[in-house]
């Protein structure tokens, strides 16, 4: 009956003040809705980034000139005197390396693509060899991807994004059509699969072309990456990073002891730095809202400060009808609370439906943690409860004489 009670008194008492209520509690809903939505975009985030990179298979590792990041600009200074990687690399890679199950090249440039009237900008032009669709799971979903000997002999043929048959082409049958990339025309073969949206750029707006064709068109200066595959994972893969590894030092004439001119990267090492870089932001960002979440609580005190002398007389009748300190204190702790805890749930559904809209607006990959929610609510009660106790005691401490004497 005592808790019921000052539940009932607590919440006649909010609702009396209903405006004042309801701007303590946006404070609190705007820090947990700030918690929710970072949690719930870095968690999709986190997700697609694995579903990428494992999409290229477990086996698969890279080689490149530079790492994926650059954190400095003395690392960009160090990464540009190394040395381009060429086909002749790939090449004497493919051939040499026993370890590996395939090996293929990629190389990419910008450029608009035509047909007919119509053009395309900013498509990515990738510069394939046979083996790549392979490498990075690519599905043909209609026509074919080109083969050995159309690399070989620089064929112009291409595969295409979704985005070239839906902007470009009209929806026309993209197979057999002729397209102009950088001004050289090429036969379209084959089309991959569509992939969607990320950070509101699509992932479909590519063609790729033999490697060969490309270099004749953008130069066979230009660094490529180097992509390979294990015949398994676990200890074959290891000896094939280690074999690719060692292939490239003498290659590349690296010398015993010096560091490798060339970055070797497994899909656990792209995984690895994406949630290392996510896990800061988290942490700086969840930082913030704790911060907005303090000074949630601060304004909670205050308000509730203030209350507590603008009801001095109801205190005092209170006191002097019997009641005890303990039952002051706790209406006024299920007050504070309340309105923490009334925030908590309106900004778990404001964060849910912000990531919701960044999701729809610009494509950033979102997903529920439903542990957040019950963490989110306990962090807003708790803060209500902690900023709440001064109030509370200050109200409990009341002498009922000397607070009747005072609104009388």
């Amino acid at each position: 009956m005592e808790l019921r009670e000052s539940v009932k008194l607590a919440l006649q008492s909010l609702w009396a003040n209903k405006l004042r209520s309801i701007l303590t509690l946006l404070a609190i809903a705007i820090a947990v809705a700030s918690v929710i939505a970072v949690v719930t975009l870095v968690n999709g985030a986190n997700r697609y980034v694995a579903t990428k990179v494992n999409r290229y298979g477990a086996t698969v590792f890279t080689i490149a000139k530079n790492p994926p990041v650059i954190t400095s600009f003395t690392e960009y200074q160090r990464y540009q005197k190394r040395r381009n990687l060429l086909l002749d690399d790939y090449r004497y890679l493919a051939d040499n390396c026993k370890q590996c199950a395939m090996v293929g090249a990629l190389q990419t440039a910008t450029a608009p693509v035509v047909y007919g009237t119509k053009s395309s900008t900013d498509t990515q032009i990738r510069g394939y060899t046979w083996t790549m669709p392979a490498l990075q799971n690519l599905n043909i979903v209609r026509g074919r991807g080109f083969g050995e000997a159309e690399e070989t002999h620089a064929a112009h043929v291409a595969v295409i994004g979704t985005d070239i048959e839906d902007n470009i082409l009209g929806g026309e049958d993209p197979l057999g059509k002729e397209i102009r990339i950088g001004g050289v025309p090429y036969t379209v073969i084959g089309m991959g699969e569509r992939q969607g949206k990320t950070l509101g750029q699509s992932q479909d707006n590519w063609v790729a072309v033999p490697i060969n064709a490309f270099q004749k068109t953008y130069g066979t200066a230009k660094t490529i990456t180097i992509y390979a595959k294990a015949a398994a994972s676990g200890a074959a893969l290891n000896a094939a990073t280690d074999e690719a590894d060692s292939l490239m030092r003498v290659r590349r004439h690296v010398r015993p002891g010096e560091e490798d001119d060339f970055t070797l990267n497994t899909s656990d090492t792209f995984v690895a730095l994406w949630t290392s870089i996510s896990a800061s932001f988290e942490i700086v960002v969840v930082a913030m809202a704790s911060i907005a979440l303090v000074v949630g609580g601060i304004i909670i005190m205050n308000i509730m400060l203030v209350s507590v002398t603008e009801r001095t007389r109801e205190i005092g009748i209170r006191k002097a009808l019997g009641a005890r300190r303990r039952e002051i204190m706790l209406q006024f702790l299920i007050e504070s609370a309340t309105v923490a805890a009334a925030g908590g749930v309106i900004g778990v559904i404001g964060g849910l439906n912000l990531a919701q809209a960044v999701t729809l607006l610009l494509g950033f990959p979102s997903s529920f943690a439903l542990w957040i929610v019950p963490v989110a609510l306990v962090m807003a009660a708790g803060v209500g409860l902690f900023f709440g106790v001064y109030p509370a005691q200050q109200a409990a401490r009341l002498d009922p004489i000397v607070a009747l004497r005072a609104e009388a």
